[in-house]
């Protein structure tokens, strides 16, 4: 049973910083890539980035050079580092994981942004 936890969302303040985390059930290496995405009220969820299984990275316009992503598989864990993080950032984020065509989501995290 494949299971993603994540932590780390919290309230902070425009321009602050905040680091989420997706603890993997299983080795992270057996999943072709592993992603963030975030949900804000009324919105559809969004993609916001992605590391692969060989280590390169995606990320949506609206977090480059602001988020960064990355891993640690002795931990079996996938992070996201928010900077100068806007109000706009505000949502639930959701680690996503996938092994071939087989999709494993997390529960989410709450990140609020204040102005």
């Amino acid at each position: 049973q494949v299971q993603l936890v994540e932590s780390g969302g919290g309230l902070v303040q425009a321009g602050g910083s905040l680091r989420l985390s997706c603890t993997a059930s299983i080795n992270i290496f057996e999943f072709n890539g592993m992603d963030w995405y975030r949900q804000a009220p009324g919105q559809q969820r969004e993609f916001v980035a992605r590391i692969n299984v060989g280590g390169v990275t995606n990320y949506a316009e609206s977090g480059k050079g602001r988020f960064t992503i990355s891993r640690d598989g002795a931990k079996k864990t996938m992070y996201l580092h928010m900077d100068t993080l806007k109000p706009e950032d505000t949502a639930v984020y959701y680690c996503h994981a996938n092994i071939l065509s087989r999709d494993y989501w997390g529960q989410g995290t709450q990140v609020t942004v204040s102005s």
